[in-house]
């Protein structure tokens, strides 16, 4: 009984510590149970081994005169053996039930509690215009969780909570979508960044493996480096940073090319036109939940399309490919950006001339070609062994429909941009493990990547038409692994419009804007 009632007493606390803000103290007390659990089953069962041992050297020195003899003290010892076995059964019990409160048996947890102090400042040259936050501070919360019940099998997700201090709750800034909901300050609700299962098996000599959810398709190859990330996401950062949901196959291909694998992407990024059960039909008519509307706004699904994967990778060189292809992406008829020209050259304030929906106005096709070193040489010496260098190039086009305009293209034209993308991390010679780490960016006119839940305050600066230098510190607070931390600088030139929402239905202009973040971090990581 006593038993029973510590383990519901455990089982109670496990549960409020999620809710409580003394969670440490509650799960260090459970585990602290566990512990004293186990010792005493492992007691128990040197008990179980001495008893078993005594019973049999009795049992050699028997002699039975009749066959239904027993020895009495033989028969006490069995059921001292029943009596404690069946005690050792139910302790078995209660300690796998508390493993699996203690998230030691099916699913892993780990924390990623990050806060930041960032100075932001914006100067509009052409226009006259400054703007600047001299204190921005924000909280992000990772609460990830990893699980695999059989070999081959796992589950990842990351939920997230990203706030700046002393927000508004529900946060409904417009660019604020579900490819970036949890990648950009806002409020603190908790919102789902990553939960998708993996599921591997060979297919003759080839492993191949099936994913689908919520992708990791966030700071991404190369793009960790500045997030002061140990690893990096699934996409080659340089065209996609977002969230997004997804069906995956990856082949890996290591038997033939060292280190070679590919990964096709199919995901939905925007379901267009769609009613939920509480606004069934254009007129709140109650019918046709989650069903299209027939009508001419052509406000259609957003689906896209991937592939993608390394080349070669032997550990030193990283060779990683990326092509992807958006269906019906968003843009305007030619009539509304007509119409929403006017307006901008009118200098008039006030609400846009056109309905607001973007429709399916073409497709977009983006690629991108990384190369990432790590380790200068073949043990020159210690600096060069731990320098890593890397150079990636990009390209993007958008291809409007007849009827419609993209980035200001003509009817049914096109346009098309380039990006070059260069980093450098070093040690820093002051601490054990850090690093410092030098990038720059430059885009060209219509350079429009996918990249809308790039972390950082003034846009995404890899998205950059014109230049973009970024210079960081990454280092371990007191030395302690647990507190990563960073410093990081970040300087962007915008010669045309700033892309910092990456919309491609916005025509890039001639611009002279200047953007600066000054960023303080501190991370506790475990």
């Amino acid at each position: 009984m006593k038993r029973i009632i510590a383990l519901s007493a455990v089982a109670f606390l496990s549960t409020a510590a999620f809710a409580s803000s003394t969670m440490e103290t509650k799960f260090a007390a459970l585990m602290e149970k566990m512990e004293q659990m186990e010792k005493r089953e492992l007691a128990q069962q040197k008990k179980i081994d001495v008893l078993t041992s005594k019973m049999e050297n009795m049992q050699t020195g028997v002699v039975v005169t009749t066959p239904n003899a027993k020895n009495p003290e033989i028969e006490l010892l069995k059921k001292k053996l029943a009596k404690i076995e069946k005690k050792q059964a139910k302790h078995t019990k209660n300690i796998s039930a508390v493993k699996k409160m203690a998230a030691k048996d099916n699913i892993k947890f780990s924390l990623d509690f990050r806060n930041t102090v960032e100075m932001l400042d914006y100067e509009d040259k052409l226009n006259d215009l400054h703007a600047s936050n001299n204190s921005l501070l924000t909280s992000r919360l990772y609460l990830k969780m990893a699980a695999s019940p059989m070999d081959g099998l796992i589950f990842s997700g990351k939920l997230a909570i990203y706030s700046t201090w002393g927000s508004h709750l529900y946060v409904d800034d417009a660019p604020l979508k579900n490819w970036s909901g949890s990648s950009k300050p806002s409020d603190t609700v908790m919102r789902v960044k990553e939960a998708y299962f993996v599921y591997t098996q060979d297919v003759g000599d080839v492993p191949v493996s099936l994913s689908i959810g919520r992708r990791p398709a966030t700071n991404g190859f190369l793009a960790n480096y500045r997030e002061n990330e140990p690893t990096a996401g699934s996409p080659a950062g340089h065209i996609t940073n977002m969230e997004v949901d997804a069906l995956m196959l990856q082949f890996n291909l290591d038997d033939y090319v060292t280190g070679a694998y590919t990964k096709l992407v199919y995901g939905r990024a925007h379901s267009g036109e769609t009613n939920n059960v509480y606004s069934a039909g254009a007129d709140q008519t109650p019918w046709g939940p989650y069903a299209k509307e027939d009508s001419d706004l052509e406000d259609e699904n957003v689906d896209f399309a991937l592939i993608l994967g390394d080349a070669y990778n032997d550990g030193q060189y990283q060779l990683m490919y990326q092509y992807a292809h958006i269906f019906d992406t968003k843009g305007l008829s030619t009539a509304d950006a007509a119409a929403y020209q006017a307006w901008k050259d009118g200098g008039e304030i006030g609400t846009a001339p056109f309905n607001g929906k973007k429709g399916a106005a073409g497709v977009a096709d983006l690629a991108s070609l990384s190369l990432k070193i790590d380790g200068i040489g073949d043990e020159i010496n210690d600096f060069l062994d731990d320098t890593t260098v890397f150079v990636s190039g990009a390209y993007t086009n958008y291809n409007a429909k007849s009827g419609h305009t993209l980035m200001g293209s003509s009817d049914g034209g096109s346009k098309s941009g380039q990006s070059i993308w260069l980093g450098v991390i070093i040690p820093d010679g002051l601490t054990d493990k850090g690093r410092f780490g030098f990038e720059y960016n430059h885009g060209s006119q219509y350079w429009t990547p996918m990249t809308w839940a790039e972390d950082t305050a003034i846009g995404s600066k890899i998205a950059v038409r014109g230049d973009a230098y970024e210079a960081y510190w990454n280092f371990d607070l007191f030395g302690v692994k647990y507190l990563p931390s960073q410093i990081r600088y970040t300087y962007v030139q915008h010669d045309y419009t700033p892309n910092i929402n990456c919309a491609g239905w916005v025509t890039p202009t001639e611009a002279d804007i200047v953007a600066q973040n000054l960023r303080f971090a501190v991370t506790y990581r475990y």
